[in-house]
């Protein structure tokens, strides 16, 4: 793993891979705001970073200037020739829709909203509680836990492993690929080795759903058809890529980050425990206050934004967790407040690229908590353990040692 030198001044040289931004991202927005509201780094690549709700927003719905073709926050892979040092299997369409600009974009997301539509997310509700059950049996009685290893973790992964049809006795091996290209974007290797890993474990399901289709996304696509042909590999193989790596570190990270504020502020959770009809909407305040995610996109032509001469292939980093916490647009950003009535968060993104996955994250995430608390209505944090955050692409705890009666 790399590691890049200390950062002097936060509004021309952001790292968010620094420690300390990985650990306490908040007050760095916070002083930035009010000086520099879009900083810019030339560590790995010439990027800016939009803090305010409004910039964020107006970014993401202008896809004129700002492509979606390369969403990395950390530049990788994707700037460089995906054939140069492998001759296996390459995501040559990205990960559609995600990665994708219209035309391909309208209707590759347009293949895949009927899977996470409510309806459809209705019938893994009970595959979640099960689920959710069978992991607090594995602790409950033992008085302490990982909350991120032994629970969050485990969670989405095993759902979008139903949706995709693949085994979920996979599940360690899913989040380690994952885990590798997500979130240790300073090593080359390990990001590779991770890629490999899920692309061609990829490409033998979709030979194997050739010749055995089942009731799942995988079989599905590859029996569609578009304008009369069929969906070309590459993209049924880029969409299946997305599915795993956009379902399973997120939504674990959002569950983590939502135990572990209820962990730290006792309040909240004794107020969940006794007001369970609060849930829903404190799900979409913990989400705000929470979110995990952090997207980025390409500057197509030289534009001034906001006073920012951004150039031709830079970067911006859509920084939706900093817009959830502009003052600007949320009173007091920085309190949870699990009643709060009007919360246009943007923790699923905005515009076209919105998220299309957010049903399903909000229901697991709304039944984990619900299960969690049935069981363990009482938890705080172990003191004298560290907590290990994970940043850049997507924030949440990854060690989360918690103790209850």
């Amino acid at each position: 793993m790399a590691h890049t030198a200390p950062v002097k001044d936060w509004a021309t040289d952001f790292d968010v891979m620094d420690p300390g931004y990985l650990e306490d991202p908040f007050t760095i927005w916070d002083r930035l705001r009010q000086t520099c509201p879009i900083p810019h780094t030339d560590r790995r690549k010439s990027s800016w970073m939009p803090l305010r709700y409004e910039d964020v927003t107006a970014i993401a719905h202008d896809v004129e200037h700002f492509s979606s073709l390369k969403v990395a926050v950390i530049p990788g892979d994707e700037d460089e020739d995906p054939n140069e040092n492998f001759d296996g299997p390459n995501l040559e369409y990205g990960l559609p829709p995600i990665s994708a600009d219209p035309p391909l974009h309208t209707w590759t997301r347009r293949l895949l909203l009927p899977w996470f539509s409510h309806k459809r997310v209705d019938t893994y509700v009970a595959l979640t509680r099960d689920l959710c059950r069978g992991l607090l049996d594995g602790f409950a009685d033992k008085g302490h836990a990982d909350a991120a290893a032994d629970y969050a973790q485990q969670i989405p992964v095993r759902v979008i492993a139903r949706i995709l049809g693949v085994s979920p006795d996979l599940s360690d091996t899913f989040t380690g690929w994952v885990r590798d290209v997500l979130e240790f974007a300073d090593d080359p290797e390990r990001r590779q080795k991770g890629a490999e890993g899920l692309l061609y474990y990829f490409v033998a399901q979709l030979e194997e759903r050739r010749h055995n289709p089942g009731d799942d996304l995988l079989s599905e696509l590859l029996t569609t058809e578009v304008e009369g042909k069929p969906v070309d590999d590459g993209i049924v193989l880029g969409m299946a890529a997305l599915v795993l790596i956009a379902g399973v570190d997120t939504t674990w990270s959002a569950i983590g980050s939502s135990l572990w504020h209820l962990a730290s502020h006792p309040e909240d959770r004794q107020r969940l425990v006794s007001e369970p009809e609060l849930m829903p909407t404190a799900v979409e305040e913990l989400l705000r206050a929470y979110s995990p995610v952090t997207m980025a996109r390409e500057v197509t032509q030289d534009v001034e934004f906001a006073g920012c001469p951004m150039k031709s292939g830079d970067k911006v980093l859509m920084n939706f967790p900093a817009a959830n916490r502009d003052p600007e647009a949320f009173a007091d950003p920085d309190v949870v407040q699990l009643d709060r009535a009007h919360n246009r968060h943007v923790a699923f993104g905005s515009g076209i690229h919105r998220c299309a996955g957010s049903n399903l994250a909000r229901m697991e995430l709304q039944v984990a908590l619900e299960e969690w608390l049935a069981r363990i209505p009482e938890f705080s944090l172990e003191q004298g353990r560290e907590i290990a955050w994970a940043g850049g692409q997507v924030r949440g705890p990854r060690v989360l040692p918690v103790v209850f009666p």
